[in-house]
């Protein structure tokens, strides 16, 4: 190589590294129902999905893409095209968190229930495959405790019976990670007491929103401030299995960025 050639090699080199496309960030998946989802917000709402919370934990907030939506059960999110869109958004090493059970269990609508030792547990392990047949990495995650206190025992009641020992099951089985978001969230509601845990949830007088002047006394679904705090679950979560997605987390929350829709921008 002549003294010419040498000297432009530094040229050749850049313009490789610069034709050379980087590889995206790995991203956060969200499949679930309503206590997950990200919410209308074009008339005032009190309701957050924990989903919605969960960006401003990230470094990069673009890194959560929350597809669950009110009311899906496993059965209802495939049969309604909620999950073709996110295998079709999944990238090799992005992460999915399968968060299911409250719909499953809604005997009466035969468009959304799923027996726990039948088709729920058949739904999930084809989830899983299907995450991993696209090199993607899927979590699963108990469902989170409805705010059913049992007056005798003070403590929280389990309403979600199977569906929690079958999602345990199926993530021991097949290797997956586990964030055990019933136990989790069943200690935040018995922290905050039977009263002290409305709170977390909508229990709102008439006349204040629009959207529902009759008000809300709702159990199952979150104020802004119980959203928050299951999400800051979720990330305990992270960190406690040693996840990959840990190195992606902030080391504080960002108040002043919105959470991210599948399909958003």
């Amino acid at each position: 190589m002549n003294f010419r050639s040498f000297r432009q090699l530094p040229v050749v080199l850049l313009l490789l590294a610069v034709s050379v496309p980087l590889a995206a960030a790995p991203r956060l998946h969200l499949a679930g129902d309503s206590t997950m989802a990200t919410k209308e917000r074009q008339t005032p709402n009190p309701e957050y999905g924990w989903g919605e919370m969960l960006p401003r934990h990230f470094a990069d907030p673009a890194t959560v893409v929350n597809h669950a939506a009110n009311g899906r059960s496993t059965k209802s999110f495939r049969d309604l095209g909620h999950w073709e869109k996110l295998r079709a958004a999944l990238q090799p090493g992005d992460w999915v968190i399968l968060q299911f059970g409250h719909n499953d269990g809604k005997k009466d609508d035969p468009a959304r229930y799923a027996e726990p030792r039948g088709d729920y547990e058949r739904n999930l392990r084809r989830f899983i495959a299907e995450i991993r047949a696209a090199g993607a990495h899927p979590i699963l995650a108990t469902s989170v405790a409805r705010r059913a206190w049992d007056r005798e025992s003070g403590r929280i009641r389990d309403t979600h019976g199977d569906y929690l020992v079958v999602t345990r099951e199926v993530a021991a089985s097949e290797g997956v990670p586990l964030l055990e978001l019933f136990a989790l969230t069943r200690a935040l509601e018995e922290a905050h007491g039977l009263e002290g845990s409305k709170r977390l949830h909508l229990w709102i007088e008439p006349g204040l929103y629009a959207r529902k002047t009759e008000g809300w006394r709702d159990n199952t679904h979150y104020s802004a401030y119980g959203a928050d705090r299951v999400a800051a679950l979720v990330v305990q979560e992270i960190i406690r299995l040693g996840l990959p997605l840990g190195d992606s987390l902030s080391g504080h929350t960002r108040p002043d960025l919105p959470a991210r829709p599948a399909g958003g921008s």
